[in-house]
């Protein structure tokens, strides 16, 4: 696991560009063309690389038998929700 950085500010520039100091760039490993996903967490924004986040889903999915469908599973708990509430 990297070791924390010390904090680096930065400023929004135009159109809401941020730049990323390079020190910090080089301790995440961000290099040029690098997708990141912005999301808002706890009032902070959080960016992450695209490929870290398909990484840890795979891994929390990883023991799902490959013949479990859990896209058709959630559909079939949806009807089944949306039948209890049209029955009261």
């Amino acid at each position: 696991m990297p070791e924390p950085s010390l904090p680096a500010e930065v400023s929004l520039g135009r159109q809401g560009r941020l730049v990323i100091p390079a020190p910090l760039r080089r301790s995440l490993g961000l290099g040029e063309g690098d997708r990141l996903v912005a999301r808002q967490e706890s009032g902070r924004l959080v960016l992450e690389k695209a490929d870290q986040i398909k990484q840890r889903l795979q891994a929390r999915f990883a023991q799902v038998p490959g013949n479990r469908d859990l896209a058709d599973e959630l559909i079939a708990e949806r009807r089944e929700e949306g039948q209890g509430k049209g029955a009261g």
